[in-house]
Formats: structure tokens, sequence, C-alpha cells
């Protein structure tokens, strides 16, 4: 009889209760049934620990967990306590399709030891957008350094091995919103074989807002793991340098990007300048502008 691997399911959560209902129904709905699932609860105030004994299914543990506003710490807490050779990450506002677990146990058991699916962005207005992760060239230690993130949390299955080997999440308070992108830098660095899996088999909900301070946070968070991995990087050539250059604008472009969203189109309009002055050959740069420049008129 074939023993199936085991998978830990590390679920974080804040006073999420609505969205944790549904993250744990899709975990629960898994045609996989070999998992436990770790509720890492930040001392929620709303009825986050009744939503979880509801489900009364002994695979579904809930810890509290005083993460004092870094998200990583609860995951690291919930890697701690796992059982399984796998772990998968949920976010409790993310959902599952039943085959995930399935398709990505497989497919790691090619010989991966990471493995990303394709989600779809579930914005406000339940609006979907198909997007895919990958490919594996991206996922390179140079191409994530230098061209920025391809792997989304929720859509990800680890051996735990592979986790403990480079110290889990950083935990460091300058690095929260970017501390997923900083694990993948340090994975991909140490040698451990990344593959995609080009379906959709989850969600990610898009939270939309007016949060200039988020855009500016996650700004900083990931220019402080470029310049963490650039120092580690080493010596850098000409073209090295040129490319930090570029990495550096798009932190910029991807600030800008977010103004936008938030319809804070001077923000927008401020951080595509410096973009520009940082590094102007980027493509959709001017595309970005225009569009943010037109919607600035008409508001």
């Amino acid at each position: 009889m074939l023993v199936k691997s085991f998978v830990t399911v590390v679920i974080p959560t804040y006073n999420q209760a609505n969205f944790l209902k549904l993250a744990l129904q899709s975990v629960l709905d898994q045609t996989y049934k070999v998992w436990e699932a770790i509720i890492v609860n930040n001392f929620s105030d709303d009825n986050t620990t009744e939503i979880v004994k509801n489900f009364n299914d002994p695979r579904i543990k809930i810890i509290d967990y005083k993460n004092y506003g870094i998200i990583a710490a609860g995951r690291n807490r919930g890697i701690s306590i796992s059982k399984g050779e796998y772990i998968a990450f949920l976010d409790s506002d993310d959902i599952w399709y039943p085959e995930k677990l399935a398709n990505c146990i497989e497919y790691i058991e090619k010989g991966f030891d990471l493995v990303c699916h394709g989600e779809y962005w579930v914005g406000a207005n339940s609006n979907k957008r198909k997007i895919f992760y990958g490919p594996e060239k991206k996922a390179s230690y140079r191409s994530l350094l230098f061209n920025g993130n391809c792997i989304s949390t929720s859509a990800t299955v680890v051996r735990k091995k592979a986790l403990t080997n480079v110290g889990n999440f950083s935990e460091s308070s300058d690095m929260v919103t970017a501390e997923d992108y900083e694990l993948w830098l340090k994975l991909s660095k140490s040698g451990i074989k990344i593959g995609f899996i080009n379906k959709i088999l989850g969600e990610y909900r898009i939270h939309e807002g007016n949060n200039s301070k988020a855009v500016v946070k996650h700004m900083l968070a990931e220019s402080a793991v470029v310049n963490k991995h650039i120092k580690i990087f080493g010596k850098l050539s000409i073209i090295d340098n040129f490319l930090v250059r570029r990495r550096t604008a798009l932190v910029y472009y991807g600030a800008g990007r977010g103004f936008h969203r938030n319809q804070d189109y001077i923000s927008a309009l401020k951080y595509f300048f410096k973009t520009w002055v940082t590094y102007p050959l980027i493509p959709r740069l001017y595309i970005a502008t225009i569009l943010t420049l037109f919607k600035f008129l008409l508001s």
C-alpha cells in the first residue's frame, strides 16, 4: 500500500473569522486527505476560535501566538510545531481548489523542493484575473534578485527540511510584507529545485483601499530585502550595477502602481518620476504614467 506524504498547512490569522471559515473549508474539501492544519491566531477578538472549533476536525489545530505585527513570526511558529514532511502556506483570506494539494504533492515528489501553482486574483468587486507564476528560469537566485518575485505564498508547497535549512522566514521588522520574497531568495540561493504548475488551484484576495502607509511600508520592505541580498550577492559587474539601478526603479514603479490602485494619482506620479530618474528604460512605465495622468485630470 502506498503511504502518502504528510502535509502541514500553516494558516496565520487575525480578526478574519468569516474569511477563515472559507479558507478552512477549502482545506477540508481537498481530495488529498493526509494533512494537518495549524491556525496561528494572533489573539483575534472576533469569533475566530468559535469558527475553528465548529469544524470539529482533529486535523485542525489552533494556537494563540502574539506576533507583534510580524506575520513571519506566526508562520515560523506554525512550522516549528508542524509534523508534516511538506509545508503548505495559506493566508486566512485566501482559498484553495479541491485538487490543490493532490497536484502539488504529485509534482513535488517528482524531485522538486518547492512548487507553486497559478491563482485567481480576486478584487473587492469579485472580478477575477488569472495569474501564473514562474517560469523556473525566473526562480533562479539572480533572477529573483534583479527581476523581482515570481512566487506566491498561498500557492506554495515546500519541503520542511528546505525551510529549516535556511532559517525559515526572516522576522526582521524592516522586511514585514516582503518576508516571503526574502524566503524565496534564501531558498533559491541554497540550491533547491523550484517548479511551477500551470494550473489555477486557488484564489488570492486583493484588498482594495486607500492605504498609502501600506504602499510605502511594502516599498521600504522590498527595498530592505533587495539591499540585503545585493550585499550577499558580492562583487557586481558593470552590467550588474545597471541591473541594480533597474531593480531599484522597479521598487519605485511598484509603489507608483500601488498608489494608482488607491487612486492617489499625485503620489503615483511622484513615484513614476522617481522610477524614470533612476532607470528610464522600463517600457510599461510610460503607459502607466500616461494612464495615471489621464486619471488625475479626470478626477
